[in-house]
């Protein structure tokens, strides 16, 4: 009973942030960047901001940042095996540990996760330029070994 009330906190409390300018496309001057970004700034509302919200904030101590986070920064093969595997267990992000599961997107295309990376990691004062889709399928074949 109490995993049910928790599931219920986690879906209740997942409604994203309004947009606000530090996650605008106002930050990307690179036009190839901004041609994968433009969409994965969509996709990454559809798919990632009702937990991480729009402004990459996170859900308190319940769901991890993506903006300013060391976990985030890290390893972009990383976060894209997440974003179509899932994460279990414990993970430390700027020193906090969070324990909520993160649900897999196995129904992403390459395509559609380098859009959301490309976006990712081009704002909040990144600029790691295009990922391709080609380069999403070269890390989707094996997992990463720093998972946690």
């Amino acid at each position: 009973m109490s995993r049910l009330i928790l599931i219920f906190f986690v879906l209740a409390s997942c409604a994203p942030k309004a947009s606000n300018s530090e996650n605008s496309l106002a930050e990307i001057s690179d036009s190839e960047v901004m041609q994968f970004a433009i969409p994965g700034k969509a996709l990454y509302e559809n798919y990632c901001a009702n937990c991480h919200q729009s402004d990459g904030e996170g859900l308190g101590k319940l769901i991890p940042p993506l903006k300013n986070a060391d976990y985030f920064k890290a390893s972009i093969p990383r976060t894209v095996w997440i974003m179509r595997n899932g994460m279990k267990g414990e993970v430390k992000v700027n020193g906090e540990i969070y324990s909520q599961d993160m649900p897999g997107n196995p129904q992403l295309k390459p395509l559609e996760i380098a859009q959301i990376s490309t976006y990712l990691y081009n704002i909040w004062g990144m600029k790691e330029g295009v990922i391709t889709s080609s380069m999403v399928e070269d890390f989707l074949k094996n997992e990463p070994e720093e998972l946690n």
